[in-house]
């Protein structure tokens, strides 16, 4: 739909005539959008003064390590999603052992080196207490200091995610791994406290974020002692995990200087852009929305192939698109971004349920009606998703099921209830857990494929998956560990993966959606498609409220031309 009309219809309905007179035709003149031109007020790189505010609540742990601690390679707005960081080159010297040139002059944030002795002395603390979402925990042989500046990691077996899983293995100082070693956890990173513990572009001062637990707020600031001198471009980040999303979106739209970037639901893009502080960006993303269906210990019906058939023919994807998500996204048969290596190809065959067969069709819904007989489900979520359930409710009750929603504070209690179902250890009953997944493994479908691992629940304290042991899907998934994207079989085996779960109807399948923020008009920056937040890429203007002398001028008030980033 045009902006300009949507505008134009939200006046109208917003702020109808109805006073004297008001049978009587009233003209409007149209509302101009101006365009985007803070960036020709670039502000100096960490002006005096300079903060940032930021609202996070999913996965706050992860959209902010990069920004804190550093690994061979970091993320990165390209094609294969990661440009080098602490190392300057690598080389896979066989099908077990991978070289890196470290990068000379760079310390730590306490001023100790980073050299190849810091790298084995971390690789040790890890594989003590390793992060366990994927398979390097199980197949690291041992890292080896070649000189100073290079390392050779050796594997036990060939392992085609391994440039992935390098983006991860972060680095601290002694101090810090004497303290905490690696988490041990069942994600990373490793953020347990505020100190000089890392090699990031900025220094983690105040709070903590790790999977499991959080502070409501983060304080960061510029660390001095980083390698690259063009980062950061703000002296002061704040970060806040624990917010009300309609809280949020308030404080960023209705004043300066309390938010600055908060991710909103499609349904306040009009809102957003008639704000005098706030404009709208809008850029395509990795990111999903998982939902599980708890086959442990939730409705014993969702052990029944046909209800979970039935519960995903159900949903009209294209609706949830353009209704729910006011088009700002795109279809997908399993919930994963369908520009990654292999699905891009995979969905040229498979296609959402909706799209091969009309669930609104009057035989089609008295089929499924048939089927799901009058069900009642129970679902968990945090509150920045209700969006999405009120419209799945709404297809859901054309055949019959009703929802019971209950929302939950912030995503580390979600998580609790999520890891402690495959055990029976859950204190919440529920049969829909839904929760925000965004591309934290960078340009690969593991981030999306990792909760189809059903040998998960076997490991000490991992519980991604909520379908009980299925060998076919653990298999795939081995062969998926194996194989490089670039790799001949690649493409087929994420195929037989998805595939699978489809026919399986292992989750309930929704569209991805774009990134879709509220901004302040004088912040510039470029979203990722990948689960970060590039704080230290991202610049203010002069009229920004942290530097600018004086009120707000009125002509920057006027709304803003939506932001379209990362769109081909």
């Amino acid at each position: 739909m045009n902006p300009l009309f949507c505008i134009l219809l939200f006046i109208f309905t917003a702020f109808p005539f109805t006073g004297k007179g008001a049978e009587t035709r009233r003209i409007y003149e149209p509302l101009t959008l101006r365009p985007d031109d803070a960036e020709l007020r670039t502000a100096p790189a960490r002006a005096k003064g300079s903060h940032l505010k930021v609202y996070l609540p999913n996965l706050p742990y992860i959209y902010t390590s990069h920004a804190i601690n550093g690994a061979l390679f970091r993320p990165a707005n390209n094609e294969r999603g990661w440009d080098y960081d602490l190392a300057t080159s690598h080389k896979q010297v066989d099908d077990l052992t991978y070289e890196f040139k470290l990068r000379q002059g760079v310390v730590f944030q306490d001023g100790s080196p980073f050299n190849a002795d810091a790298v084995v002395l971390n690789m040790e603390y890890f594989v003590y207490k390793p992060y366990r979402f994927t398979k390097l925990w199980e197949i690291i042989d041992q890292v080896e200091k070649i000189d100073d500046y290079t390392v050779r990691f050796h594997l036990t077996q060939r392992y085609g995610m391994f440039l992935n899983d390098v983006v991860w293995l972060q680095f601290y100082t002694g101090t810090y791994l004497d303290k905490f070693s690696w988490n041990g956890k069942g994600s990373c990173p490793n953020l347990a406290e505020p100190g000089p513990y890392g090699i990031g572009p900025y220094l983690l001062t105040e709070g903590y974020a790790e999977e499991d637990r959080q502070t409501p707020k983060l304080e960061l600031v510029a660390n001095p002692l980083y390698w690259d001198k063009r980062y950061p471009k703000v002296e002061r980040v704040t970060i806040f995990t624990e917010l009300n999303s309609e809280q949020a979106k308030d404080m960023v739209l209705s004043s300066e200087g309390e938010l600055d970037i908060v991710p909103i639901s499609s349904e306040h893009k009009i809102e957003t852009m008639l704000s005098p502080y706030a404009k709208l960006v809008v850029s395509p993303s990795h990111k999903s929305y998982v939902i599980h269906l708890n086959m442990f210990n939730g409705h014993p019906k969702l052990l029944e192939k046909e209800v979970r058939l039935a519960l995903n023919q159900a949903l009209h994807q294209a609706n949830l698109l353009y209704f729910v998500f006011q088009g700002e996204g795109r279809l997908s048969p399993i919930t994963v971004a369908p520009d990654l290596p292999g699905v891009k190809e995979a969905t040229q065959q498979l296609k959402p349920y909706s799209e091969v067969s009309d669930p609104y069709t009057p035989t089609t819904q008295i089929r499924l009606q048939n089927i799901l007989k009058g069900l009642q489900f129970k679902v968990l979520t945090q509150e920045n998703l209700l969006f999405l359930w009120r419209g799945i409710e709404d297809q859901l009750r054309k055949v019959g099921v009703t929802l019971e929603i209950e929302t939950l504070p912030n995503e580390k209690d979600l998580f609790a209830q999520l890891f402690a179902t495959a055990p029976g250890k859950n204190t919440k009953p529920w049969d829909f857990l839904s929760w925000g997944n965004d591309d934290w493994f960078f340009y690969h479908p593991w981030s999306n494929f990792l909760v189809y691992r059903t040998l998960n629940y076997l490991d000490n304290g991992l519980h991604w998956s909520t379908i009980p042991k299925d060998e076919v899907i653990d298999g795939y998934l081995e062969e998926l560990f194996k194989t490089g994207v670039e790799e001949p079989g690649y493409n087929d085996i994420v195929y037989k993966i998805m595939q699978y779960a489809y026919d399986q109807a292992y989750m309930l399948f929704t569209p991805i959606p774009n990134a879709v923020l509220a901004v302040n008009k004088e912040v510039i920056f470029t979203p990722y498609k990948q689960a970060v937040m590039p704080l230290w890429e991202i610049e203010i203007s002069t009229s920004h409220w942290s530097i600018r002398p004086g009120n707000y001028p009125e002509q920057l008030k006027q709304p803003v031309e939506i932001v379209k980033k990362n769109f081909k």
